[in-house]
């Protein structure tokens, strides 16, 4: 039976999956468009719930963020954590930086070895990689919570998180867990 689980940790972790994002039955994900300014939870490729006029860093999405930027990182990333009480009403962590995205930085020399050990270390540990790094972190999905609504319906306001409003976080929510993946694109 040990080896059994030893196994099936070292298949998650060479998938790049969280130890704990095992779940039975079709896997909901959600797909982030930053083009359309919409957010789709996605389950047996079928579009379950769309939420349209979300709101993103100040400065648009890259591929590659750093730390104070505005930019929204693009890429694949899973829920790391769950923090319902929010200033902005309910924030969904996301796993950022990826692993990609840590490689880029670690050869542009962005970020120094101990840097790109310590987030890809965490990745697949499946924890929470450092926040407190030149890539910036605490990238999530939240709701507008104490910030400014009419902004939030003219303008992209964030420092690089996406936002929706407080009702249409809250009814994510029922789709969201741990180790639901995120796809910002």
């Amino acid at each position: 039976m040990q080896q059994y689980w030893a196994r099936t940790i070292v298949l998650l972790l060479v998938c790049g999956l969280p130890v704990g994002a095992v779940q039975a039955g079709a896997e909901s994900w959600i797909r982030i468009d930053t083009a359309r300014q919409t957010l789709a939870v996605v389950q047996d490729d079928e579009t379950k719930q769309l939420f349209q006029n979300i709101s993103f860093g100040r400065n648009g999405p890259a591929e590659d963020r750093h730390e104070g930027d505005g930019r929204t990182p693009l890429g694949t990333f899973r829920v790391a954590w769950i923090n319902a009480r929010s200033r902005f009403h309910l924030f969904f962590g996301l796993d950022y930086p990826s692993h990609e995205q840590a490689e880029r930085a670690f050869r542009a020399k962005a970020i120094d070895f101990d840097t790109y050990f310590a987030i890809r270390r965490a990745l697949y540990r499946g924890e929470v990689p450092p926040q407190d790094t030149a890539l910036g972190g605490h990238i999530g999905i939240h709701g507008v919570g104490d910030g400014d609504r009419s902004l939030h319906a003219v303008a992209n306001w964030t420092d690089g998180c996406i936002a929706l409003t407080d009702e249409q976080v809250e009814q994510l929510a029922k789709w969201v867990n741990i180790g639901t993946r995120v796809v910002i694109q």
